[in-house]
């Protein structure tokens, strides 16, 4: 299986992040789409709007929202795949 990697979208991109995935459900501010240098926006994949509501930067709600959203990501679980399958997902 490919290494998967975390990196922040406000990092420039480089050679090494080898296939480069956006998870949110909203474009980042302040950065255009040819900066983001990203090769798939997986907007299903990132927590859906209601459930980023729901928690609204509350961290006493932290452990339940992500009991939540891996229940969302089972509902996702083919689209996760094809991505691994088909490209060598990494970053730095």
């Amino acid at each position: 299986m490919p290494r998967i990697s975390i990196k922040r979208i406000y990092d420039p991109p480089s050679e090494e992040n080898g296939f480069r995935v956006l998870v949110d459900r909203v474009w980042p501010r302040g950065i255009s789409k040819k900066d983001a240098a990203i090769d798939h926006w997986a907007k299903d994949i990132a927590p859906s709007t209601e459930l980023r509501k729901w928690i609204n930067h509350d961290l006493a709600r932290w452990n339940e929202f992500q009991e939540r959203y891996q229940r969302e990501l089972k509902n996702q679980i083919s689209e996760l795949r094809q991505l691994l399958e088909k490209n060598a997902v990494a970053a730095e």
